[in-house]
């Protein structure tokens, strides 16, 4: 450990000193490194894939889809709007002000540090980095433990395309994560469970040093079969394709549990069988398009919740698991006990629990009375339902009559809101996530108002009310000796 402290110390050490020469401000170095990330995933593709489905089991379309052409699409876009994003922001001063002028710019952090998840290991490395070289910072990655492969490839790259004075990589687990936020960073950017993310936010507290979690929670499905009931079908498979193709259910924005109608829900479970054994054939093992659960211990934990015996009764499809090969089956449970421990902490895994009302209004309540999540889906074409759904909860995003693709959009924002995390990021917002908007006002010298000095009177507490108030024509009459007095 003693070579792992020298090792941060000298890297903190040479990228605060690159900040500090101002390399990383130039816009024409970040379109330097970020055409060189594009570069990096295009040539390396193919091993890309290959340590994803070493780590995940992920299938090679899957990785792409969800990795890949996502980290290309992100540095394209930061490359494509960079330009625009520094221009400083021009701000429109109340008259008050004049001749005073004000805009805000855009300025790095200074050197951030950057967590990234065992889930989407490329992705979730190489994404926030995209946003924070953007912004000019420099930046070190520790990419998870748990994806070795896929930590070992990325340390192996980055150092091999991007400028190694200012972007770092640093393998290992939580005795290296230790180290680092042992010291002090102008940024922390962290993706993982709420649990860890609560010792990043106090280990950060240390140094007042602002941070980013990405985190997770229980995110909810709405089916309101009433008004979707021509679409079930498109319904059924967005739900399968959400839950059991991406990752396995691995994925902080995965369906964590359906919510549907009592009446409806045998018919949404005979739904559910046919379209899992078209994604992934009799034998989804087999298949080569589920991933795998990651370590031992994750499997471990997913089995200790079926193995509830209240839990285990309440299968209705599959169940079967596979400790050898980290295999779970696709997994459909109804109305297991909502005291059980499957829900009440995050699934994270191919277990679908669905949990029936008497009516689908009723939905609003329930997720009131969990954490709020990372996102909300919904299935209905109701306009009150959806107005209530916006009104009446909170979480990071909702997404009606989809799944997951808020995700992929990076148009809008991505993050979450109070146990789902705090701040956000993807395309502009990742510009903006690592960067400090700064005010910057001009004044002139040209006039002055001796309202603002002692000593006080009567005449210069009635210039400052009407000032607050911009009543400008008052001023002048107060001014002109027209008027004496002014109301509170």
């Amino acid at each position: 450990m003693e070579a792992m402290k020298e090792t941060v110390d000298q890297s903190l050490r040479e990228m605060r000193e690159t900040f500090a020469s101002g390399r990383t401000r130039s816009v024409k170095w970040r379109k330097a490194q970020l055409g060189a990330i594009i570069e990096m995933v295009k040539d390396n593709e193919e091993k890309m894939c290959d340590v994803l489905f070493q780590d995940l089991g992920k299938h090679s379309t899957e990785a792409f889809r969800d990795e890949l052409g996502f980290v290309m699409r992100s540095a394209s876009t930061a490359l494509n709007c960079l330009d625009k994003w520094v221009v400083p922001k021009k701000s429109s001063l109340p008259l008050l002000f004049y001749p005073a002028t004000g805009k805000v710019i855009s300025e790095p952090y200074g050197t951030v540090l950057v967590l990234s998840s065992w889930n989407f290991p490329i992705s979730l490395s190489l994404d926030p980095m995209i946003g924070a070289i953007a912004a000019g910072n420099t930046v070190l990655l520790k990419a998870s433990e748990l994806s070795p492969n896929a930590s070992a490839l990325l340390a192996k790259l980055i150092p091999s395309y991007l400028d190694t004075k200012a972007i770092k990589v640093i393998e290992g687990g939580p005795d290296v994560a230790t180290i680092l936020l042992q010291h002090q960073w102008d940024k922390i950017f962290f993706t993982g469970s709420p649990k860890i993310g609560k010792i990043i936010m106090a280990a950060a507290a240390e140094h007042l040093t602002p941070v980013t979690l990405e985190l997770g929670g229980k995110c909810p499905t709405i089916i309101d079969h009433h008004s979707v009931s021509k679409d079930m079908k498109s319904v059924v498979k967005r739900i399968s394709g959400g839950k059991w193709g991406s990752c396995s259910g691995q994925a902080c924005i995965s369906v964590d549990y359906v919510l549907v109608e009592q009446s409806f829900a045998s018919t949404l479970i005979d739904m559910f069988k046919p379209v899992i054994r078209s994604f992934f054939g009799e034998n989804p093992k087999e298949s080569g398009c589920l991933s795998k659960i990651v370590t031992n211990k994750h499997f471990q934990r997913l089995s200790r919740l079926l193995n509830d015996p209240r839990v285990k009764a309440s299968i209705v499809y599959g169940g079967s698991m596979d400790e050898e090969n980290l295999y779970v089956e696709p997994t459909i449970l109804l109305d297991p006990p909502l005291d059980s421990e499957i829900m009440n902490e995050e699934i994270f895994g191919p277990i679908l629990p669905i949990i029936t009302l008497r009516d689908i209004q009723e939905s609003i309540g329930f997720i009131k009375s969990k954490p709020k999540p990372l996102a909300i889906y919904a299935f209905t074409k109701d306009e009150i339902l959806k107005t209530r759904i916006l009104s009446e909860t909170s979480s990071g995003s909702v997404t009606f009559n989809d799944l997951m693709i808020q995700y992929m959009c990076d148009a809008l924002p991505f993050g979450g809101v109070g146990q789902s995390g705090m701040g956000r990021y993807h395309g502009k917002y990742s510009f903006e996530c690592f960067s400090h908007e700064k005010a910057i006002m001009e004044g002139s010298l040209a006039m002055d108002l001796e309202a603002r000095y002692p000593p006080w009177n009567n005449f210069k507490l009635n210039f400052i009310r009407l000032a607050f108030r911009e009543a400008y024509f008052k001023l002048v009459l107060l001014m002109l000796g027209l008027i004496k007095g002014v109301r509170k």
